[in-house]
């Protein structure tokens, strides 16, 4: 095995790679604008600059000379000067160091002397030209001139100005600048189409497991650093799936297991004979058992995440309004009339309640407001009451934590309400925040992410 395969052999390089797309369209965009670049020239340069075959001077110069060399001497001074115009130059000499040409090795020209001697009619005909090119650097009055030695020794010499593009510098490097930037853009477009079509798949698919954990995983595409982010980040989703399946699994198998040896204490509470001990043997067992139907719920509901679909929030916050003013709550709403939002509307509608229900249990006026944002949507609930000190503002939101010390249900709740609010927030993408109002009260600000 030669040298060469077995160091490709050893050493593996992916094809598709984002370092090699970055490469490649960094020399396709080159390549691109050079070669934009080249035909440009090119076609403008035959547009502004014709051959000399092709633009008739060939012929204009060969009838001026043997128009000149047809007249008496005397008279061939005034049909140059008839012959010359703006863009046109012709001189009749009767030496040639009249004609102040630089001197040249080679003065003769290839391109068009055996077509213009056919014109002359005269094979052996002397022909010289000259380019800008050929005058030294700082001389003045550099030109196209071409000499012709008429019969009787004397020249005729044509000179025209330097033929340029037809276009200012300016203009030309505003054109060619345009060309560049064109072929790059376009490279780019699409080289960066295959890299970031599979990147905006992928954030599509980081941010819809965000909002629902049960989405399905994220097609593998795109180059092999992309894929490999990709496989990842589906393994990351399979495993917190298969955690968050097997932990609500769990907990909720031992919330309802706990029914049981309540069920056998109230059961013996019967046989007390003391009414006062069984009386507060039944309160714990009440509480322990609405504690243990709080978490029921609490995981029943992470365990049936519903679909997400797109529903009326404004028109779901007006029905529980209504709800709380069938029982005889009054719950103050300012909201749009309308307001789409793609979301779990049994879940929302549950952390709202939960919210409403804290105001009105611990504070007065309980009010909801949601304001509809470029990027995100906005719901608060507000009261008027004691607030939750910023110390405990983020301890409320674990599960089974009440700021008062007791576990009384007179006094508040099993402390589960804020933490069902604050996983359905998160379950969306969205934040809960809570903040002291001004003149007493607590604000809840959520804030969903729109799709």
């Amino acid at each position: 095995m030669s040298l060469a395969r077995r160091l490709q052999a050893s050493v593996r390089i992916p094809r598709d790679t984002v370092a090699r797309w970055i490469a490649l369209t960094t020399l396709a965009a080159m390549l691109t604008a050079l070669l934009l670049n080249g035909l440009f020239t090119l076609l403008a340069g035959v547009w502004a600059r014709p051959p000399l075959m092709e633009s008739g001077l060939m012929e204009r110069l060969a009838t001026v000379a043997r128009v000149i060399e047809s007249v008496a001497p005397g008279q061939r001074p005034a049909i140059a000067d008839a012959a010359s115009d703006a863009s046109f130059n012709v001189e009749w000499m009767q030496q040639h160091d009249e004609a102040r040409v630089p001197p040249l090795d080679e003065p003769g020209f290839k391109v068009g002397s055996a077509h213009l001697r056919r014109l002359l009619q005269r094979p052996d005909a002397k022909i010289e030209a000259y380019e800008p090119s050929d005058w030294p650097r700082h001389q003045a009055g550099k030109r196209y001139a071409l000499l012709i030695e008429l019969s009787d020794g004397s020249w005729a010499a044509f000179s025209v100005p330097s033929r340029s593009w037809g276009l200012d510098a300016v203009p030309r490097n505003l054109i060619v600048l345009t060309l560049v930037v064109l072929s790059t853009i376009a490279v780019a477009l699409v080289a960066t189409r295959h890299l970031a079509g599979p990147l905006e798949r992928f954030a599509q698919g980081a941010r819809r497991f965000g909002v629902d954990f049960r989405a399905p995983p994220i097609p593998v595409e795109g180059p092999q650093e992309i894929r490999q982010a990709i496989t990842a980040f589906n393994a990351m989703q399979a495993q917190l799936q298969h955690f968050i399946h097997d932990r609500t699994q769990m907990l909720a198998a031992i919330s309802h297991d706990l029914r049981a040896p309540l069920t056998r204490m109230r059961l013996r509470g019967e046989f007390i004979d003391d009414e006062e001990q069984q009386s507060k043997l039944f309160k714990d067992v009440d509480e322990m058992q609405a504690m243990v139907n709080s978490a029921l719920e609490f995981f029943r509901d992470e365990a049936m995440l519903e679909q997400a679909t797109a529903f009326d929030l404004a028109e779901l916050l007006h029905t529980i309004v209504d709800d709380f003013k069938d029982v005889g709550t009054d719950v103050t709403l300012a909201a749009p009339r309308r307001f789409v939002y793609v979301g779990r509307p049994i879940g929302i509608k549950r952390m709202v309640i939960n919210l409403v229900e804290n105001a009105i249990k611990y504070g007065r006026e309980p009010c909801i407001e949601l304001r509809g944002r470029r990027r995100c949507v906005e719901i608060r609930v507000l009261d008027r009451g004691p607030g939750i000190a910023p110390e405990h503002q983020q301890a409320v939101f674990k599960p089974f934590y009440r700021v008062e010390g007791s576990r009384n249900k007179s006094t508040g709740g099993v402390g589960l309400g804020l933490s069902a609010a604050h996983a359905i927030v998160l379950e969306h993408g969205g934040k809960l925040e809570l903040r002291n109002r001004q003149g007493g009260g607590l604000a809840v600000r959520v804030v969903l992410p729109l799709a």
